[in-house]
């Protein structure tokens, strides 16, 4: 039987269980927050974003949930900066084509400002640029591509918040906290 862990990520937290980068000074990582042996993350989450990831102990598992050629539905809450235009949304859905090539259409809607938890450091705010929210679902997992998508339409990342990995969501899960699937 497969083991599956849910995590919310952190900001600021590596999606990984050791620091190989600057002496000195270790970042944050996963073996800060989950002490299980034996599981390791499906797939990646950027240190600068927040939210859901699924760890296994199940390499093909970790391999399906990974794998753009499964095409396993992830789910974003971005808040932007900018008002979100008709054309700009339809061209997410439609995807865009970015410096490593076309992405696949997204399933893309404007929405409220979802309630979250707050995030540390906050995000930036400046009255004289509005900001909106987001939800973006993409079917493939390229490095940085939401980020890349919303910024490629005119309208930066501001927070990107990972809210579900195909029937796993982070519903009721506080962040830096795990539990089992």
């Amino acid at each position: 039987m497969s083991r599956v862990i849910l995590f919310n990520k952190p900001y600021g937290v590596l999606s990984q269980f050791t620091d190989k980068g600057t002496e000195g000074s270790p970042r944050p990582t996963l073996s800060n927050f989950i002490d299980l042996k034996g599981v390791y993350p499906a797939g990646r989450l950027d240190r600068d974003s927040e939210g859901l990831m699924v760890l296994t102990d199940d390499g093909a598992l970790q391999a399906r949930i990974a794998s753009p050629k499964f095409k396993k539905p992830k789910t974003y809450l971005v808040m932007v900066e900018g008002t979100p235009t008709a054309e700009q949304v339809e061209a997410l859905r439609k995807g865009v084509t970015l410096n490593d090539g076309p992405t696949r259409p997204a399933h893309c809607t404007v929405i409220y400002a979802p309630e979250l938890w707050d995030r540390d450091p906050p995000v930036r705010f400046r009255k004289s640029v509005p900001d909106a929210w987001l939800k973006l679902t993409i079917t493939e997992g390229r490095n940085r591509q939401v980020r890349r998508m919303t910024a490629h339409v005119g309208l930066p990342c501001l927070r990107l918040v990972r809210w579900s990995v195909g029937e796993w969501s982070l519903d009721g899960l506080p962040p830096g906290q795990w539990r089992p699937a």
